[in-house]
């Protein structure tokens, strides 16, 4: 029989050290902090000690974490939106410096052995700074190797030309916009001795030592991407409680959920609401405004918030903004979208979803109740719409998204032993 115990030595087995996972979310809108925390949780708890690092802005809508949380400063909300709206550049050199500072300071205190980015931009210089892997979350259309389409947003030049004249203005223009974009991220990393990345959104959002695509191959393809960027899936994530009148909801009636989160238009909301009324639809919004009174009026049930996978499950068609969140919630579900896109992130998920024929696009700027009920009406009478959800709601399904990065996270760690042991910061914060 074998002794645990030879010269006094004890060969007993030792549980290795968890390791240090820093998952910084950019709280510019809610979804980049509800992705960075249903992907923070979804890792073992005992071999990940994880800390969310944020601005704790949206916090207060989430039931407890399960991990500390260490606040950083983002942007206000309403600047981003209002850059996004005018074209300009989303982040300027000052608050960029401002954030690879906060960034550094966060990673000398508890010295991760890797850092997760949701729209981080600045970990593209921190986590190099502080010689620390990065993965950042991004999705697929804004890949290099995607070959996405892009459609004008609703920007200033939409109002001044229509759509048509927009479109071929945007398309001449477009690479110098992203390069306007790109540049202060650039300037950033060469004050750093960082080489600069490109000129170009693509490469500055999938910038990292690996890249992870949030969405499905078989919906947002790329062409050959090199071996660390890889697909982990979409990231569906549903919070928010179920609101007093839920109970009193009609069964078999035509009912959709109608959601234009915390980055769309509370006046396109209402008059969807309001159109999808008149047609004798049962209609669920969800405002994302706190000023709204929740109650049931005109076939209309409202709430702040609502627990946005149940809503769509309990819905035969999604109405929202077209961002990849509201969308994968949808189709999580297996329900159609019908998107009403205003950015330029919201129009690209659009665009593949109409390819794949899972939901159909009104522009925003010229959204109105007879396009509205249109639309609807073309949907709700076509059985391809539902089929083609319901696919993608099979394919959601088999992919797990959690599995994947927790099997990511643990490659990660287990091919890169020595610079998890051994990594050193080149500059301090």
């Amino acid at each position: 029989m074998n002794s645990p115990l030879s010269f006094g030595v004890s060969y007993w087995p030792v549980e290795p050290p968890r390791c240090c996972v820093l998952v910084f979310a950019e709280a510019v809108s809610l979804a980049h902090v509800a992705r960075a925390v249903t992907l923070a949780q979804s890792l073992d708890p005992a071999r990940y000690e994880v800390h969310l690092v944020c601005d704790p802005r949206y916090l207060s809508l989430f039931d407890e974490l399960g991990f500390p949380v260490h606040a950083i400063r983002t942007i206000k909300s309403n600047v981003f939106r209002h850059r996004l709206a005018n074209a300009d550049p989303l982040y300027t050199i000052a608050e960029l410096r401002q954030y690879v500072r906060e960034d550094l300071r966060v990673m000398a205190e508890w010295e991760p052995d890797l850092v997760v980015g949701d729209f981080r931009l600045s970990l593209s210089v921190s986590a190099r700074l502080f010689g620390v892997p990065y993965a950042a979350v991004t999705n697929a259309y804004w890949s290099p190797y995607a070959r996405p389409r892009f459609l004008v947003p609703e920007v200033p030049i939409v109002e001044q030309f229509g759509p048509r004249l927009a479109q071929g203005l945007f398309t001449l223009i477009r690479p110098l916009v992203f390069a306007q974009h790109a540049y202060a991220l650039n300037k950033v990393r060469r004050d750093y001795g960082l080489p600069a990345v490109g000129y170009d959104l693509a490469h500055i959002f999938s910038e990292a030592d690996y890249t992870l695509y949030a969405d499905l191959p078989q919906l947002v393809p790329t062409i050959k991407p090199p071996s660390h960027h890889r697909y982990i899936g979409p990231v569906v994530w549903s919070f928010g409680a179920v609101p007093s009148w839920w109970s009193s909801l009609r069964e078999n009636v035509r009912t959709a959920y109608v959601t234009m989160g915390t980055s769309g238009s509370k006046h396109v909301a209402q008059m969807v609401a309001q159109a999808l009324a008149c047609m004798g639809w049962q209609v669920l919004m969800a405002t994302a405004d706190r000023s709204t009174i929740a109650g049931v009026r005109d076939r209309v049930g409202v709430a702040n918030y609502l627990p946005g996978l149940l809503a769509a499950s309990r819905a035969d068609l999604v109405v929202c903004n077209g961002g990849s969140a509201a969308v994968y919630q949808a189709l999580a579900a297996g329900t159609p979208v019908l998107g009403i896109p205003m950015n330029l992130d919201q129009y690209l998920m659009m665009d593949y979803i109409r390819r794949f024929e899972a939901g159909d696009v009104i522009r925003a700027g010229v959204a109105t109740t007879e396009l509205v009920t249109e639309a609807v009406h073309r949907m709700d009478g076509s059985a391809r719409y539902k089929t083609q959800a319901t696919l993608l709601r099979d394919q959601i399904i088999q992919y797990r998204t959690g599995e994947r990065f927790q099997t990511f996270m643990d490659d990660i760690i287990q091919s890169r032993p020595a610079v998890l042991a051994n990594h050193h910061p080149t500059v301090s914060a």
